[in-house]
This record gives C-alpha cells, sequence and structure tokens, in this order.
C-alpha cells in the first residue's frame, strides 16, 4: 500500500518506519524542512532505541521516503495518517490548530485532484478529544466539496517511548474506528502483519476507537497517582510501600504494572490525556471529577517530594549545590516533556541551590529548555563533585548498581534523595548514607 504519515514527531516517524518494514511504500510528510534534510542523511531526531537503524534500512530500500511537498505526499497516497501534534493550551483544552491545518492541506489536494478519483482513506493517528475526527471529515468535505469521495476512520496509537517498535510490531491490540465495512477490512490488511500473533484488532466505530485512547492513558495515570498516595499514607504511618506493593500486587486483579511509586507520571501523553479528559468531561456536563484527583495527586508528588529536600537542609537552599541525575521523564527516551526532575530542578534553583544534572540521553534537550538554570554536564559522576546531595529522578539503568565509594568520595556529604527507590534501605544504613525515597522511612536522616 502507498501511505502517507504527516508528521514526523514520535508517532509520525515510528508509524512510517514500522509499515515500510513490512513492504508498504511509506511517505513521511513534515513543514520542517531541517527535519527532513536530517532524515534524508539518515539521522533520527528523537531518542528510540532501534528506530535509526530501521530508518536506514527501509530508506535504502526505497520504501521509506521524507518530503515536504505535500501536493506529492498526499497525491498517489492510498491513506493518510495524520500524525501532528495535539498539546494542551494553558487551560488543559487540546489544541487542534495542526490538525485543522493538515486537514486543510488534505483537502486542498483531494479538491485539485477532482471527484473521479480512487477514494482515499484519511486516517487520524494524533490523540484527539472524542468527536474531534468526525469534525476533521466535516472539514475536509465542506472545503474539497461533497463529491469528492474519502472516507475518514481513527486509529490510536498504543507506544510506549523507549519501546514504540517492539510494541508496534507486536502489538497488544490494535483498534480502528471505521465508518463502513470496506475501511475495516483496509485496516485488517495493513495490519495483518503485525497481529499474528494471536492478539486483537478491533473494528469499532470512530468515537469509541477516540474514546478507547484516553480510557487507557487515563487508567494507567490512575494507578501511577494511587500508588502514590499510597506511598504517602506509608510514610506518615511507617508503614513500607515496596513491602505493601508485594502483597497488593500478588492479587491477579490487581496485577502489578504502573503500581511504582516514585514522583509521579510525566511525558507527553498522561498529562495531555488526563487533562484532556477533564476538558471533555466539563464540556459535556459530565465532571471528571476521578480525573481532577489523578492529575491533582500526580502534581502534588514533586511538591511534597521537594519538601523532603527543604527539610533536610532548611528554609532555602542557597549555597547548596544539588546534583540531579536523569532528566528525562523516564528511561530509554530523551523526551523530557513535563519531566518531574524538571520542576525539582526549577523548584532547587528558586530556593537558591546550585542545580547540575546528568541525563544519559536528554543532555541536549535539557540545555535547550533549561538554560543557564541549571549546568547540565555529561557524565554522571562530575554531577556529584563537590555537591551537598544528588537527587535521582529518573531510573536509568546506569544508576541502579553505582560506585557508593566513589559518591562518597565525591558528594560534601553522603545525602541521596532517591525518587526512584532503586536503593535497598539497609545498604543504604550501613554505607552510612543519608537516604530519603518514596513510601519509606528516611535512612540516617537524625
Amino acid at each position: 500500500m502507498r501511505l502517507t504519515m504527516v508528521g514526523t514527531g514520535y508517532v509520525g516517524l515510528v508509524t512510517g518506519v514500522c509499515f515500510a518494514s513490512t513492504g508498504n511504500d511509506v511517505t513521511c510528510l513534515d513543514v520542517d524542512a531541517r527535519k527532513i534534510d536530517t532524515l534524508k542523511r539518515g539521522e533520527c531526531p528523537i531518542y528510540e532505541p532501534g528506530l535509526t537503524e530501521l530508518m536506514e534500512r527501509n530508506y535504502a530500500s526505497g520504501r521509506l521516503h521524507y518530503t515536504t511537498d505535500k501536493g506529492a505526499a498526499y497525491k498517489n497516497a492510498d491513506a493518510i495518517f495524520i500524525c501532528v501534534g495535539t498539546p494542551s493550551d494553558e487551560n488543559g483544552h487540546t489544541d487542534l490548530k495542526y490538525i485543522n491545518s493538515a486537514s486543510d492541506d488534505i483537502a486542498d489536494v483531494l479538491k485539485a485532484l477532482g471527484p473521479n478519483q480512487k477514494p482515499k482513506v484519511i486516517v487520524m493517528k494524533s490523540t484527539v478529544p472524542v468527536g474531534t475526527t468526525l469534525a476533521v471529515k466535516h472539514r475536509i468535505a465542506a472545503r474539497a466539496g461533497a463529491d469528492i469521495p474519502f472516507s475518514i476512520a481513527d486509529n490510536p496509537e498504543f507506544l510506549k517511548e523507549g519501546d514504540a517498535i517492539n510494541d508496534f510490531m507486536k502489538p497488544d491490540r490494535v483498534v480502528c474506528g471505521v465508518e463502513n465495512d470496506a475501511a475495516g477490512e483496509f485496516f485488517r490488511q495493513l495490519y495483518d502483519p503485525f497481529v499474528r500473533n494471536g492478539h486483537p484488532i478491533y473494528i469499532m466505530d470512530i468515537l469509541s476507537a477516540e474514546m478507547v485512547k484516553y480510557a487507557s492513558n487515563n487508567f494507567l495515570a490512575t494507578k501511577i497517582s494511587f500508588i502514590n498516595e499510597m506511598a504517602n499514607l506509608c510514610e506518615a504511618y511507617g508503614a513500607d510501600i515496596g513491602k505493601v506493593r508485594e502483597g497488593m500486587c500478588a492479587d491477579k486483579r490487581i496485577g502489578n504494572q504502573f503500581l511504582y511509586p516514585g514522583l509521579g507520571y510525566g511525558g507527553s501523553c498522561f498529562p495531555k490525556d488526563t487533562l484532556a479528559c477533564i476538558m471533555m468531561g466539563d464540556k459535556a456536563g459530565v465532571p471528571a471529577t476521578l480525573s481532577k484527583s489523578v492529575h491533582d495527586v500526580n502534581q502534588r508528588q514533586r511538591d511534597r517530594f521537594f519538601s523532603k529536600i527543604l527539610t533536610h537542609f532548611g528554609s532555602d537552599l542557597k549555597g547548596k549545590r544539588i546534583a540531579f541525575w536523569g532528566i528525562a521523564f523516564k528511561p530509554r527516551t530523551d523526551d523530557i516533556r513535563e519531566a518531574p526532575a524538571l520542576t525539582l530542578i526549577r523548584k532547587a534553583a528558586a530556593s537558591g541551590a546550585t542545580c547540575v544534572a546528568f541525563d544519559p540521553v536528554a543532555n541536549e534537550n535539557a540545555r535547550a529548555d533549561l538554560g543557564s538554570i541549571a549546568q547540565v554536564v555529561d557524565n554522571m559522576n562530575d554531577a556529584l563533585k563537590g555537591a551537598d546531595a544528588v537527587v535521582i529522578s529518573t531510573d536509568w539503568d546506569e544508576f541502579k548498581s553505582p560506585d557508593f565509594a566513589q559518591i562518597r568520595t565525591l558528594l560534601k556529604k553522603p545525602v541521596i534523595f532517591d525518587g526512584r527507590n532503586l536503593y535497598r534501605r539497609r545498604q543504604m544504613a550501613e554505607l552510612g548514607f543519608t537516604y530519603y525515597s518514596v513510601g519509606r522511612a528516611p535512612v540516617n536522616a537524625g
């Protein structure tokens, strides 16, 4: 099939490369000429394990193309996947300006091709509020003309940053919202190579497909906020959230995924999609009170953890040097959007601290975001030199078994604020560290 991805961000690039890997002819379209030039050079603009190798292989085979030419990208495509960003505005509402712009561009090309063209499938791959896909259909039809044939569909993505290739190639499920049987058959054929592992492809109505994405992400966000709330109760009453989690997750009805205490969720999906559910509820007169609580708990979790730093050092951090290990919102990605580390760094700097940070892959993005707020270094031990404490914000593998003797030598005092519960309390006590974590009593804190 001839497929066009509109947007070469995280979703568009991964989707396009993976479709090309099964023999489809894929064109990735973007308005950013510099990004397209970067892609043509074989350079991946995002950090995603395995993606660069697949890009190079499919580009060399002639199955993968990059362009800024909208007319050429749309003209011969059997299906056009809209994969542009849908950021939240200052009120938490989903901003659809990129969706609308892409829709208008598609409509103009369809209009120029005329009514005798083979009907194209316009696929909403971006995460959009329920009802948006059908609104896009009406927008395109109004602009292109009622006699122009095309169909609309919604095909939400369920990709985890850091494991997106595996998620796409071996999905838990594929969800497709369609208007008719023909579109359903199109998706069955397109996704057949990816569901031969026995996992299902669900063909449903468009509104339900849009809602599946939000319901899924909102539920996972709820699990994260729930375990953090339980962790806070554990701290208040002297229980150990690690032991509580083990006993709780042994219940097969509960499971153990997304139930790790920490600094709360970040990234581009959970915060945005939780806010979108709140917005949809307000708009429909059906308040999403649970979603609001999930969001509030998540935001407070960062404040609560920072209060441990202030409590240890006093009312402010003037004259203190604080090291930060981990800046990306999760390991195996360079994505720093809504990252808890950024919140902690900014709070520390605002309280007078000198901040030095390190991340295995997100340093470049962090420098652009933080500017002079923090020094970002390229070696994890360089961040520790002369620091009064280290704050662990992301559970990268290289932080899990460090040389503690070297850490003690580099730090002014052996103080660790562990936002990911990487270390055993007994070990920290034996090594003489002052150690704060989440949902567990502090060690050697006086």
